[in-house]
């Protein structure tokens, strides 16, 4: 089932930022893949902790106990969000890229001299530079290549890669750069095969689509929820057995055991408050708009609002690149067929012959349409691509609160640009 046209306008006046105007134009935000635009419910959940629970943790009074509240309740939202088996599972951070070098280097202090950790050239750096990092420890660092033609990874070389000495593949379950969707589950049974853990970057994946890190049967998982219409904070999810055996990086009075034990620092509560109201902002699309399963539990919401998202995404981006291809001297990097749309992210990347990616989106911006351009951090598949000195890509992201008519807007400016 896919959102309504009616329902999409519904839910962008829950939206502040969306009401806004520049230069007298109503503003197009396709710059999702770098951050969306915050739900108002996140809002008035943070304003409520700053004014009704502001305090530390595990102290004995009131605030304080509403503190620890607002922890358990936003491990129980996320819990809920990715299935997670239990909400110990969930470990907050600054970013996912914070977590992601906490856990690389708790990893690194379990590897020997000649273990192998696979990275992939499709993947935003955040999921590179922590691992290649460890080759400090000794670790071997293999690179696997993506075919340019349509961006996606080279899963031959991945499979033949994998193999007694791997201890680690990292990577991302859609790309930041040209929205490539990998095979997670495949890759996951491989990497356990070989006795090795897989760890998933999923933060382009979970505006998206939905997750199940049980069904995908994988061991880590991370993302961030200012990709998610929520605040900035990064959220891993790691099997509980594994965050039990792994030795964090913390300060000698920190809690021994997971998920405390990975953060590091006082946490950024607020952050939490914001990122449940978030994940229920999530599954009100589902009980609103949708059918979910019978019982009315919040996954359930949740699965059937992701799910009407990612159909009516699906015909924006089709619209999209239906338009971006009839304007003449634009190349798309990535997926194109609808066919294969099971395979891609509503993140469409494209050069324009004779125009630098820089002078595009500025010149979108003048008529309030914003885009991303450059290389977005994932350095490797612009330079893979050969665009490096170029400038990189322009990005456009659609999410839900993206109507026709801004995808319109968009298209015609392009024209006038090409033209």
């Amino acid at each position: 089932m896919a959102l309504k046209r009616e329902n999409v306008m519904e839910l962008r006046r829950e939206f502040p930022a969306l009401g806004q105007t520049f230069d007298g134009r109503p503003i197009a935000f396709f710059d999702g893949p770098g951050g969306t635009q915050v739900h108002s419910s996140v809002i008035d959940a943070m304003t409520r902790y700053y004014t009704e629970a502001n305090s530390n943790a595990h102290g004995a009074f009131e605030f304080s106990r509403r503190t620890d509240a607002t922890v358990s309740a936003a491990r129980a939202a996320m819990a809920d969000f990715l299935n997670a088996p239990r909400p110990g599972e969930i470990v907050f951070g600054p970013s996912m890229t914070s977590l992601t070098f906490n856990l690389s280097r708790a990893i690194g202090r379990t590897l020997s001299a000649g273990d192998e950790i696979i990275v992939t050239r499709l993947d935003h750096d955040a999921n590179v530079a922590p691992w290649a990092s460890l080759e400090e420890a000794g670790a071997v660092i293999r690179r696997i290549d993506f075919d340019p033609a349509d961006c996606t990874l080279d899963m031959d070389e991945l499979r033949a890669s994998i193999g007694p000495k791997t201890r680690i593949v990292a990577v991302g379950a859609a790309s930041n750069a040209v929205g490539t969707v990998n095979d997670i589950t495949r890759i996951a049974e491989w990497t356990h095969d070989a006795g090795a853990w897989i760890f998933v970057d999923a933060v382009q994946y979970a505006p998206h689509a939905v997750i199940d890190v049980q069904a995908l049967d994988i061991d880590f998982l991370v993302f961030s929820t200012y990709k998610l219409f929520g605040p900035h904070l990064g959220v891993l999810w790691g099997r509980y057995e594994l965050l039990d055996a792994l030795l964090a990086y913390k300060v000698i009075p920190a809690a021994d055991a997971p998920p405390d034990k990975f953060e590091t620092g006082t946490p950024n509560f607020e952050g939490m408050a914001g990122a449940t109201a978030a994940i229920d902002y999530l599954a009100s699309v589902g009980r609103r708009f949708s059918q979910p399963a019978s019982g009315g539990r919040r996954r359930a919401e949740i699965v059937a609002g992701m799910t009407a998202i990612r159909t009516y995404e699906r015909r924006l981006v089709q619209r999209l690149i239906d338009g971006l291809q009839a304007i003449r001297g634009i190349r798309i990097h990535g997926i194109t067929d609808s066919a294969r749309f099971d395979e891609r992210m509503p993140v469409v990347s494209f050069t324009l012959e004779a125009h630098a990616p820089e002078e595009i989106a500025r010149r979108l911006d003048e008529r309030s349409l914003f885009v991303w351009n450059g290389d977005f951090y994932a350095i490797h598949v612009i330079e893979r691509l050969g665009l490096a000195e170029a400038g990189g890509l322009v990005r456009v992201g659609i999410n839900h609160y993206n109507t026709a008519e801004e995808v319109d807007r968009l298209l015609v400016a392009l024209g006038e640009i090409a033209g």
